[in-house]
């Protein structure tokens, strides 16, 4: 269901405050409910703000926008809980790899009107069914050719009580029931039309009368688009896990997104990662890619990347760090990967707005990270706290000495500072952007 109310209730409009709503990311969702009056399942619905209405010029670009939002931005537990999700799909997104970024019990694809039956849809609708899906038929009002063709590949239909007349709800009702489909009544705003769907049979509700959408928000992760063409790149040509991983490591936010989304319940993999390397092979190159395109897709690419000071942060620290731990450990690969990491995430929270407790604790990392960043704790933190340091100009000899760290010494970490800040340079030149 595409909704068009015009109140607001939020706190304050996007339009009167641009630069804080910039900040952010947005998510509507809707109730559904069963005939107990108990929530079943939650509509995601895009908003480009604060204010409770959509503004849609671009069906599949609103979807990617909405999917990525709440798996990789807010949170599927957080905006679903344990109920699923149904989420607006054309053809061009139904069509696409995308779609199984979404783990197949949490979301329901919900085909849009516009979206119009021939072979190749019931082929892709007999796939993804198979591959765990229920389809729900969005905004139904008539018996129609077009819906008789489409009922086979259905789960669930939904009716729209605003512009279906009463004697053709009846109607409908009673065929779709006959062919076991599950019955949504949607838009309903008076008591009267829920008095009607509860009489007709009807199985799930959803509409103003029981509830508006609330619009959920999430700090606005920087512009990722030139990262990620680059990543596309490499995955296009399957390029190996060493050219994916030197590749993320320049791109601290496809990182963030890539963690978490090995920690979604898609993968449910119950073990902490400690490197880029780990991350990638728990994901695997196709997901990798999938959500790579997602995020493109829905990326707005507001600040170029080379021009934005925390990425620059990000990225040389986690690369000083990586030197260091290749300087003191040269055989020692996976020291050097765990302290590229710290790096990466010891600014997260500066991101998402949050403290890095909050923050770690959802991302799965190896606790050695986690206690370097939070409490500055062993050799990590140690190496955390010397990038800070050299980082911020100042002397970080005493400091590297008191961390059992002598071997980094003044003329040493200015070379080192030197080398990633080239490091970066360098591939800002390369890129073009």
């Amino acid at each position: 269901m595409r909704d068009a109310f015009a109140g607001s209730s939020a706190g304050y409009a996007e339009h009167e405050h641009p630069d804080l709503a910039a900040q952010y990311v947005y998510v509507g969702r809707q109730p559904i409910l069963d005939r107990d009056g108990a929530l079943h399942a939650y509509e995601l619905l895009f908003r480009a703000g604060t204010y409770n209405y959509a503004e849609i010029s671009d069906d599949a670009q609103a979807t990617a926008q909405v999917v990525a939002r709440t798996i990789g931005g807010i949170g599927v537990p957080a905006v679903l809980g344990q109920h699923r999700g149904f989420v607006n799909i054309d053809r061009a997104l139904l069509f696409s790899d995308i779609v199984h970024l979404m783990p197949p019990e949490r979301f329901v694809l919900e085909i849009l009107e516009t979206v119009h039956y021939d072979a190749s849809l019931a082929r892709r609708l007999h796939e993804l069914r198979r591959a765990g899906f229920q389809v729900a038929l969005d905004d139904v009002h008539d018996l129609s050719d077009e819906l008789s063709a489409m009922l086979p590949y259905a789960d669930i239909v939904k009716i729209d009580f605003l512009q279906t007349p009463r004697r053709t709800v009846a109607k409908l009702a009673a065929m779709l029931r006959a062919h076991g489909k599950t019955l949504l009544a949607e838009k309903v705003e008076t008591r009267e039309d829920f008095a009607l769907a509860h009489q007709l049979g009807f199985d799930l509700f959803q509409g103003y009368f029981f509830a508006r959408p609330q619009v959920l928000a999430a700090p606005r992760n920087r512009s990722l688009r030139p990262g990620l063409l680059r990543l596309l790149a490499l995955l296009s040509r399957d390029a190996g896990i060493v050219e994916l991983e030197a590749e993320l490591k320049l791109n601290p936010g496809v990182v963030v997104q890539l963690l978490r989304l090995v920690n979604s319940s898609a993968f449910g993999l119950g073990r902490n990662i400690a490197s880029l390397r780990e991350a990638i092979i728990a994901t695997g190159t196709r997901q990798i890619a999938r959500w790579a395109q997602l995020l493109l897709y829905a990326d707005t690419g507001e600040l170029p990347w080379r021009a934005d000071p925390l990425v620059h942060l990000a990225a040389t620290r986690s690369r000083f760090m990586e030197l260091a731990a290749n300087w003191l450990r040269p055989a020692d690969s996976e020291f050097a990967d765990a302290a590229f990491m710290t790096g990466i995430f010891s600014l997260v929270h500066i991101v998402l707005d949050s403290t890095p407790d909050a923050v770690l604790e959802k991302l799965g990392l190896a606790p050695q990270i986690c206690e370097a960043i939070v409490a500055r704790k062993g050799e990590l933190g140690a190496l955390l706290l010397i990038a800070e340091v050299a980082g911020e100009g100042g002397d970080a000899a005493p400091v590297a000495r008191a961390a059992g760290f002598p071997a980094l010494t003044p003329d040493v970490m200015s070379e080192l500072n030197l080398s990633a800040a080239a490091w970066f340079g360098a591939h800002v030149a390369e890129s073009g952007v």
